[in-house]
């Protein structure tokens, strides 16, 4: 329980933030591998390929492993025959040096498959719901259980409605398909929002603004900073995962915390990558709904930045010294997630109020400013729906959205 207002660090910026600078310090991974019922797909032209964090696969080499045949394709479909059957994918095609890829899960999905992504190996699996040849008669959104209740809250006011959803940041594929008030409640919605759009994380803007402020700019390095036993626990780290004890120098206490606590999270098989704000993200880009940013990446960043000397080192301690253990912080989020549990979601809350500095900072700030955003929706006339996607943390306790809400005279009610 203790590492879990730890672990907000990581599931409230995202570790896909920080994803572009690490990355050169680290091994080069290894390459992806798709398997059809246990059969390795062999790519003859193109490899699987993350295009802004989705695993997109050549689309004839993958259909013809799957059994299926491509029949037809429209600016935002495509037609496959699977067993006989016709089934469409509601998606794009994506040409990359002459070769057409789709997004792996849509495929999967559309055509019968329960697609799962393990992390430490680097492997897609596509099992056919019965265990052999995949059957068309339903996409596996109506044959699939749902991957648990979740948070979410409606709140009404001058003929506007917004929905507020508590996103798991980092999650795997058993939290999908999502239930279906999740789903029904976003295809009305007219607007997207989130904390920040992660789908551009990579860009060269965000990207010069982790370097600024991520990075020492006065020739010093991280190992100036910290103590050398919590250098020397780092060190370890990061050979563990087959980095160079020194690859993070360069950068500052608070990124190297997000670092380990994403290395901990890909053991467990949670990834940014499956994440419940991504996932509404990668829809609304192919709805072409306007994504709106309730924070911004300077906001966020400047945060953990301006975090003092004592707090930074203080939380890599924590996550350095809760690395090895076997109970996973994710893993019982992820539990609270899926039953909807809100007595252990405000539990979850309070923990934080622990360290003053943190949580004024991490929730008591951001909750007022996301909060006035929301109030700004509801009182705007528009008679438009909002689908609000932001960290689960922030919507509990004294300090929480919902109450501020309801200190504004909102009725807010669980859905």
């Amino acid at each position: 329980m203790k590492l879990w207002r730890k672990m907000l660090l990581s599931l409230t910026i995202s570790a896909s933030l920080l994803a572009g600078t690490s990355a050169p310090a680290m091994a080069a991974p290894q390459p992806t591998i798709v398997k059809v019922n246990d059969q390795k797909i062999d790519y003859g032209t193109g490899t699987p390929v993350i295009n802004e964090k989705t695993m997109l696969v050549p689309l004839r080499s993958t259909l013809k492993a799957m059994d299926a045949k491509l029949t037809g394709t429209t600016k935002n479909s495509i037609t496959v025959v699977v067993n006989g059957k016709s089934v469409t994918l509601q998606s794009k095609l994506t040409q990359i040096d002459g070769v057409a890829y789709v997004p792996i899960r849509i495929v999967g999905d559309a055509a019968g498959y329960k697609v799962h992504w393990d992390a430490k190996t680097r492997t897609v699996q596509m099992i056919s719901q019965n265990g052999g040849a995949a059957t068309a008669t339903a996409p596996a959104s109506e044959t699939s259980q749902a991957g648990g209740r979740g948070f979410m809250w409606e709140v009404e006011s001058n003929g506007n409605t917004v929905y507020l959803v508590g996103s798991m940041h980092l999650a795997d594929d058993s939290f999908y398909p999502l239930r279906k008030e999740y789903e029904e409640a976003f295809a009305e919605a007219d607007h997207l929002g989130v904390e920040v759009d992660i789908s551009k994380a990579a860009g060269e803007e965000q990207q010069k603004l982790v370097m600024e402020m991520g990075m020492y700019q006065d020739g010093s390095t991280i190992k100036d900073h910290i103590s050398s036993e919590t250098y020397a626990k780092l060190g370890e780290i990061l050979k563990k995962n087959g980095m160079k004890p020194d690859a993070l120098d360069p950068f500052k206490p608070w990124v190297a915390e997000v670092t380990v606590i994403t290395l901990k999270s890909a053991k467990g098989g949670y990834e940014a990558s499956a994440g419940i704000d991504l996932h509404f993200i990668q829809q609304a880009m192919e709805r072409k709904i306007p994504i709106i940013e309730l924070e911004s990446y300077e906001s966020q960043l400047s945060m953990f930045n301006n975090f003092s000397r004592e707090l930074q080192e203080k939380n890599l301690n924590t996550a350095l010294d809760h690395y090895d253990e076997e109970d996973n912080a994710i893993g019982h989020m992820a539990e609270m997630w899926k039953t909807g549990n809100e007595e252990a979601l405000l539990e979850f809350t309070n923990l934080m109020s622990g360290d003053a500095e943190y949580n004024q900072a991490m929730l008591v700030d951001r909750n007022i400013g996301m909060a006035n955003k929301i109030d700004g929706y509801l009182k705007n006339g528009k008679k438009e729906e909002y689908f609000i996607v932001v960290g689960a943390g922030h919507y509990m306790g004294e300090h929480g959205i919902i109450q501020l809400l309801e200190n504004k005279g909102y009725k807010v009610v669980r859905k």
